[in-house]
């Protein structure tokens, strides 16, 4: 590698440690914002890199900076009588190479440990703040709450879980959420349900990403309520997205408004998600406007 190369990678290094510090030790938003799986990532493949530099090695040797014996002869060197003797470039070499071939073992050591802190770090962190930190009950209580809401969207009584476990939601699987059309069963991130009960039980409103919780809410209960088309529940249910708000907590112009900014969010979305762009249908009088005496859209 260069060096401009090399210095390219340091910044960025030091950039993703940077991060992954803040993370653990910033505000909580950040910690909110940012699921704990994605920071063990980044903190993993740092580490790895570090230790597949260090298994690597340096260069075979390091040069010998003793007075050599050309040196001695020229110039006199002395060595007093209660002095060790100096040692020939040969011991000099192989004390080199051993001590060469130790070093990448204490830098993989060094990294084991590194990686070792980072994880017990971040699990602790995450153990202690947002959804992780409610107590059963708590949690118990907002799902129960979570669900009679769905219910309502839905049509029917249906459930929605929260994936503790990220097995089906999350940023591995690039979801908030997900459900079976026509099913009985939601399965959101943590991360939505902590903003659906800090609205709800806390009464604490956290910018877009409250109306992101609300929307996706919704969004869910409509695929249960049996819509299949990505958009059409996305329009459905940012317009059903201002009522749930106003039940959750939201005054009726909070909510309106956070459900217009998911509006325009959605228009700004990138190609991995066009399936859920709405189109020029899902306005004011549009086909897709549930309620054409209002309005007011969403």
């Amino acid at each position: 590698m260069n060096r401009a190369g090399g210095s390219l990678w340091l910044w960025t290094r030091v950039a993703l440690v940077g991060f992954v510090l803040a993370w653990i030790l910033g505000p909580v938003e950040l910690r909110n914002a940012v699921p704990v799986v994605v920071v063990f990532l980044i903190a993993l493949g740092l580490e790895v890199q570090f230790l597949v530099g260090a298994l690597r090695g340096g260069p075979a040797r390091s040069p010998d900076r003793t007075p050599q014996r050309i040196d001695r002869d020229r110039y006199g060197f002395e060595v007093a009588d209660d002095a060790e003797p100096l040692v020939e470039g040969e011991d000099v070499q192989h004390w080199s190479e051993r001590a060469e071939r130790a070093r990448p073992l204490r830098n993989f050591a060094l990294g084991l440990v590194i990686i070792g802190v980072l994880v017990v770090a971040t699990l602790v962190v995450d153990r202690n703040t947002g959804w992780q930190s409610l107590s059963g009950e708590r949690k118990a209580q907002a799902v129960a709450r979570f669900s009679l809401e769905a219910s309502r969207i839905a049509g029917k009584p249906v459930e929605v879980r929260c994936d503790e476990a990220r097995d089906y939601v999350g940023a591995v699987q690039h979801a908030d959420g997900v459900a079976t059309v026509g099913g009985e069963l939601a399965i959101v991130t943590p991360e939505v349900c902590f903003d659906l009960y800090r609205l709800t039980f806390a009464d604490q409103i956290v910018g877009s990403r409250t109306g992101r919780a609300v929307a996706v809410l919704a969004h869910e209960a409509w695929h249960l309520h049996g819509e299949a088309d990505e958009a059409v529940t996305e329009c459905y249910a940012l317009q059903s997205g201002v009522d749930l708000g106003r039940r959750l907590g939201l005054s009726d112009g909070r909510a309106r408004q956070l459900m217009r900014q998911q509006l325009v969010e959605n228009e700004l979305r990138g190609v991995d998600s066009l399936g859920y762009r709405v189109g020029p249908e899902c306005s004011d009088g549009g086909a897709l406007d549930l309620d054409p005496a209002r309005t007011t859209f969403p």
